[in-house]
Formats: structure tokens, sequence, C-alpha cells
């Protein structure tokens, strides 16, 4: 059955292959990484304010988790010529891809999108005006841009797509700030700092997916210039990524300042075992330690914002 089947059984089978479509246990990040942006804005703009906070943070949530949905819906059909499941474990607690092996149809994982896309804006634009057309716009760019990096990257020469579609990602945080902020400096900044992180996390899942990828005729980081250009992108996003931190601090405090250290100390850590030890496991340990720079990142921008 590839839809929802009645019974206690089907049932469980049917949340389970919903956990694996959202990357469920993975919302706590998506979230702290939406506030971070808000808390910002809270910090240059006025008080703290439960309401908006609540918002945004569905915000974040249902956009987030309908974005991961796009991305399986697209790529459903490349996604059955896996050969090796090491990222699937990673980023899916029930270790499979929900579409591809039938345990969810596509008519259904669209009816979810659609679904959280709806809740997305219902919240949305229950904030004031400009900010609920400043957010529309961001999320809209990030469903868009998230469309044509799956597409895209099956037919390319020069890595566009992911050059493009990396911004999908970027934009997160900065909507998070518009949903109480102003396009400004800050926010710019903010942006920055992220897009070379994206960047050189990217190519780290994909290194870690090279195989898939060349069976799936993707033209990922490592399947157009090899492990070597492949450790060369994200040492050389990440080594960016320290110079617009920078930049970025600027605009902060002492408690982001020493988060931020800590966050570096990590991915310098990640690099060091990737170019040392390159392997599938010790990319999925870079991977791992990216995801917490990025808490480390979110959490110390929030703390210094609201202290």
């Amino acid at each position: 059955m590839s839809f929802i089947l009645l019974g206690g059984e089907g049932t469980r089978e049917t949340i389970k292959a919903l956990v694996d479509l959202t990357r469920a246990h993975f919302f706590p990040v998506w979230i702290l990484l939406f506030s971070s942006g808000l808390a910002l804005a809270f910090n240059n703009y006025g008080d703290f304010s439960w309401p908006v906070t609540l918002k945004a943070i569905l915000i974040g949530f249902f956009g987030f988790e309908g974005g991961l949905v796009l991305n399986d819906y697209v790529d459903r059909k490349k996604d059955r010529l896996d050969v090796e499941s090491s990222l699937t474990a990673y980023w899916r607690p029930f270790k499979s891809r929900p579409l591809p092996s039938g345990r969810i149809s596509p008519n259904f994982a669209l009816t979810v999108f659609l679904l959280l896309s709806g809740l997305t804006g219902l919240v949305m634009f229950t904030l004031p005006y400009p900010n609920s057309f400043y957010v529309f716009g961001a999320m809209l760019s990030s469903c868009i841009l998230e469309y044509f990096y799956q597409v895209k990257r099956k037919n390319q020469s020069f890595p566009v797509a992911q050059l493009a579609g990396r911004m999908d990602f970027t934009l997160f945080p900065v909507a998070g700030y518009l949903c109480y902020g102003r396009p400004d400096m800050s926010v710019l900044l903010y942006l920055l700092f992220f897009y070379p992180w994206t960047l050189a996390h990217l190519a780290v899942n994909d290194f870690i997916d090279t195989e898939n990828d060349r069976a799936r005729g993707i033209k990922s980081i490592p399947v157009l210039y090899g492990t070597v250009g492949t450790l060369l992108w994200v040492s050389g996003f990440t080594l960016v990524h320290y110079f617009t931190a920078f930049l970025f601090l600027k605009q902060l405090g002492n408690i982001a300042y020493y988060g931020f250290l800590s966050g570096f100390l990590v991915l310098g850590f990640a690099n060091y075992k990737l170019l040392r030890v390159k392997s599938q496991k010790t990319g999925l340990l870079a991977l791992f330690l990216y995801h917490v720079s990025l808490v480390i990142y979110s959490i110390s921008i929030i703390l210094d914002s609201l202290f």
C-alpha cells in the first residue's frame, strides 16, 4: 500500500514514513536557526514578543519541513536509483526513503507539502505588514530556489545549481529576522555569514553520497570535481565563512564572539579529519560536526541578542 493504511500497524508505518519524509528529528535545529534571526531582530528593533516568537516558530517549522518534503517529491524518481544508504540512515530515523520504497505515494507527499505550505502561509500573514510581505518573499524565493536546485543539478557542467540553490537554506534565518525586523545591514551580514557555510555543508553531504549521485546522474560537486576538488571546495568555503563571520560579529556582542570561536573550532576539526581521512565514515562525522556548529552559532546569537 502506498497511501495511509487503516489499523494500528498501518498507522504506525505511515507515521514512520512521515518522520522519514520530514526528517522530523532535526526540527529543533531548524527552529533554533530560524529563531536566531528573530532574536537578532528583537535586539535591533525593540522588545521581545511572545506572540511573534510563537508565530515564528510555527513558520520556521512548517516552512522548513515543507521544503524537505518538496525536495523528496521533486527527486522521487532519481532516488530509486540509490545504491548506498549511509546518508539516508543519517538523515532519516527509520533509515528509508519513503517515496522510492513505496511507503507513501507521491500524491500523499504532495498533499503533505501543500498542507505544510498552507499552514506556513496562514501563520505568516498574521504578522504585521510589511513583515508578512518580507517573510512571504523570502519563503517563496526559498521554494523556487529549492526546485531549481533539484532540477538543474541533473544537467550542468558548472555548479550553478549549488551556488544558486543553497540560497534557499541561507534565506531561512533571514526570514526569521524579517518576522520582526526590516531589510538592513544586520540581515545582509547574516546572509553573507551563513551562505559560505551552506556551500561547504552541501559539499560534505554530497561527498558522503557520491556513489548515489553517480548512479542518479546528478552533477554534484564530487561528481564534477572529484575528491580533491570537493575537499578544496569544503575547506575554501569554510575559510570564506570564517572571514564573513568576523564581519557579522561586528553586529553582535561577547556571547556571540565566544560562541562563534567555539563553532570555528568544531568546523576546523571537521575539515582536519576530512582532509586527513578521505572516507565516507569521516564525511558522516564531518556532517554531524557541521550541524553541531550550526546549533552553537544559533544558540550564541539568541543568547547574545536576548541578554
